[in-house]
């Protein structure tokens, strides 16, 4: 359980740094900008796909769905971060894979420290592929969809093994 409780605290404040970093060191994104697509700063751009921070205040869900929905959102994530940590701290003794549930737990704690403290949700990460433009994201978002992916192709990943 001590090695969960590390990881959480451990990405929490990695999560949290980068965040502070961005909205001290990094311009909001502008649509008009010039430059560099939407005046980010460019990281890497290599056979169709660039990398580049972009400062964004999401205040919806992810990919920006449900704005406008603020006490709704908070309280439904409030919900889920209580009973998912609740599970994880007193209910689950080795019956679920513990990593991806920390993850998303993580994340989503992420999250809600950056809408209580802000207003928005932070995000800065900024993938166009081939001239389509990802969601922006960050760390708090990439531990959520680690976790979901484990928790959604575990069960495959197992069959594979035992299929050995």
């Amino acid at each position: 359980m001590k090695k969960w409780i590390l990881l959480f605290i451990s990405l929490l404040g990695v999560d949290a740094f980068s965040k502070f970093a961005a909205l001290n060191w990094l311009a909001p994104l502008a649509p008009k900008a010039f430059g560099y697509p939407f005046g980010g700063v460019p990281i890497f751009e290599a056979l169709g796909i660039s990398f580049s921070l972009n400062l964004v205040g999401n205040t919806g869900a992810a990919w920006g769905l449900f704005q406008g929905n603020a006490g709704l959102l908070f309280g439904l994530r409030f919900a889920i971060i209580g009973a998912l940590i609740g599970y994880l701290l007193f209910f689950n003794r080795g019956r679920s894979p513990a990593l991806p549930l920390w993850l998303v737990a993580t994340g989503a704690v992420g999250n809600a420290i950056d809408y209580w403290a802000y207003g928005f949700v932070v995000d800065f990460f900024h993938f166009c592929f081939w001239g389509y433009s990802f969601p922006i994201f960050n760390i708090a978002d990439s531990c959520i969809t680690v976790g979901v992916a484990f928790l959604l192709l575990a069960p495959e990943w197992a069959k594979l093994r035992a299929a050995r």
